[in-house]
């Protein structure tokens, strides 16, 4: 977890270290920043949805005869985070 902490850190640095010459420019500004909060809801979600699906074959490996009912939840889950994401995109083109 610690690993993947200071790799998303590390990416967040060398994405900011690189959009400061973009963002340096008067008209780029807003569309540059738009695509960072994109890119950032994009990774949040996928990370979301990552964990429930890992977390769901733990449990359905656990409990086999569970397996239909937590499928079931597992894609209502899923489909909330996408919705969610896809307001923060739409906000996200929007600003």
């Amino acid at each position: 977890m610690i690993q993947a902490l200071r790799i998303m850190y590390m990416t967040c640095v060398v994405v900011l270290a690189t959009a400061v010459p973009a963002m340096a420019q008067e008209a780029g500004g807003a569309i540059s920043l738009g695509a960072l909060g994109a890119g950032i809801t994009i990774i949040g979600a996928g990370f979301g949805i990552g964990k429930i699906g890992a977390s769901a074959v733990e449990a359905i490996a656990r409990q086999p005869e569970a397996g239909g009912k937590i499928q079931t939840a597992m894609i209502i889950a899923a489909a909330l985070i996408e919705g969610a994401t896809f307001f923060a995109l739409i906000i996200c083109i929007i600003a």
